[in-house]
């Protein structure tokens, strides 16, 4: 029933659209008086995604123009002010970018217009796979995939061939932590108290053959069925346990995040360390501005993500964003006409060489320019192809905020408790027992 109103709005908002391109062919009225504003709510970025909007515009010839409208930094902040605003119906909101744990949330909340039928092919062919199910509520395309991210592993190339690891074959988790703890090393990891925790754990545990969220498409929060307290579960918590116990995880791992193990990983204790594709040209501007040496960045190779299995494929963490039309727009049919433009190949690939945000259609990968420029691609590109999206529930805030409360700190995990505790815990949450 909602879906039929939805699309009842989507026709409506043709034949306004319509009227409007009428008016402007029959008066010759200039475009800034009667063409169609859209506001695309944007994550912070570069200014990629503002100069899009102009290109697309531009395109337009005058039958919509695009307007960039800053959200918050952090994706929770994001999604505060999102729902709050759709809570109250904002007609403004035509296109957001969305982090792909929230689209299920709005979604069950009917805040967002279904990719109508005759767009699905094109915006979910070649594109991988993970972004069109993270892009997907109850078998229904309700937004869409626009650019991904994912994790590599990567490694100084002295500290693996001093190990004797072949990096060009897929290693485990076991492997880089006797790698490192016998040469004294550090694996970088993420086990601050923060979204970056739930993004290790859920990639350990999906790695594993599980799922933190079993159920993803239920509607109750008194429904979800939980994976953690699992064989999944408990040898991601052995893994955790283990770089806790060993000491490669350093004396800050409670504390690390993406940067610190950056940081930490480009020091004299680098050896290992899972992060996003940023680190090469973070890595690559810090030689160049003189507070690295070259000897370091010559020094770092990357790979696959560890398995945690060694007969079992890895499932690297999926990020990125995704598209969402807002379902009170007063021009949803031309903001699908501008998600077309937007999340083009060729755009996607020039805004992962502005941005460095990689592209969800597979095809952009193939463009020379993009495999210059990041001579990761092809392993980005793999990874992609493998990556698991986090859990794809309308209760999303309640899971990570449990995760990140009863996994951390990490020298507090034990395999035999944690799983249990941490399922029990979410659990009465989301039945309102508790509170995070």
């Amino acid at each position: 029933m909602r879906h039929t109103a939805r699309r009842n709005r989507l026709r409506r908002g043709g034949l306004v659209g319509l009227a409007v391109l009428g008016l402007v062919a029959a008066t010759g009225c200039a475009a800034d008086i009667s063409t169609p504003t859209l506001t695309w709510y944007i994550n912070p970025d570069n200014g990629g995604q503002a100069t899009i909007a102009e290109e697309c515009t531009a395109e337009a010839d005058g039958a919509y123009r695009i307007s960039t409208s800053l959200l918050p930094n952090d994706a929770p902040s994001q999604r505060e002010q999102l729902i709050r605003r759709l809570a109250s119906r904002d007609s403004s909101i035509d296109i957001m970018s969305l982090d792909p744990v929230y689209v299920a949330e709005m979604a069950n909340a009917d805040y967002l217009t279904p990719v109508p039928e005759e767009y699905i092919d094109e915006f979910t062919d070649g594109v991988i796979p993970s972004s069109v199910e993270s892009s997907t509520r109850q078998d229904e395309l309700v937004a869409t995939p626009f650019w991904a991210n994912t994790q590599l592993l990567w490694y100084r190339k002295s500290v693996a061939e001093a190990a004797g690891l072949d990096m060009s074959q897929p290693v485990t988790w076991d492997d880089i932590i006797d790698a490192a703890a016998a040469q004294d090393k550090r694996v970088g990891v993420h086990g601050i108290r923060a979204e970056s925790l739930t993004v290790w754990v859920n990639a350990m545990i999906e790695s594993a053959g599980g799922s933190i969220v079993e159920n993803p498409d239920a509607d109750g929060a008194a429904e979800v069925e939980l994976g953690i307290d699992s064989e999944a579960g408990r040898r991601a918590a052995e893994i955790i346990e283990k770089i806790a116990a060993t000491g490669v995880g350093g004396p800050q791992l409670s504390n690390l995040d993406e940067n610190a193990a950056m940081l930490e990983f480009q020091s004299d204790s680098g050896g290992f360390m899972v992060n996003w594709p940023f680190i090469y040209p973070a890595t690559k501007a810090a030689v160049e501005d003189g507070s690295l040496e070259q000897a370091v960045f010559d020094d770092i190779g990357w790979t696959l993500y560890p398995r945690v299995d060694e007969d079992e494929e890895a499932r690297p963490p999926l990020g990125g964003i995704n598209l969402g039309v807002g379902a009170f727009s007063d021009h949803p049919d031309l903001a699908y006409r501008a998600v077309e433009c937007i999340r083009t190949p060729e755009r996607q690939s020039a805004y992962f060489l502005t941005d460095g945000n990689a592209p969800s259609n597979l095809a952009a990968f193939d463009d020379p320019a993009v495999q210059e420029a990041f001579p990761a691609a092809e392993v980005i590109a793999e990874s992609l192809a493998a990556s698991a999206a986090r859990p794809l529930t309308p209760y999303y805030n309640e899971v990570t905020g449990g995760i990140q409360k009863s996994w951390h700190a990490p020298g507090s995990v034990d395999p035999e408790s944690t799983p249990a505790r941490s399922q029990a815990f979410i659990l009465e949450v989301l039945k309102g027992e508790r509170l995070l």
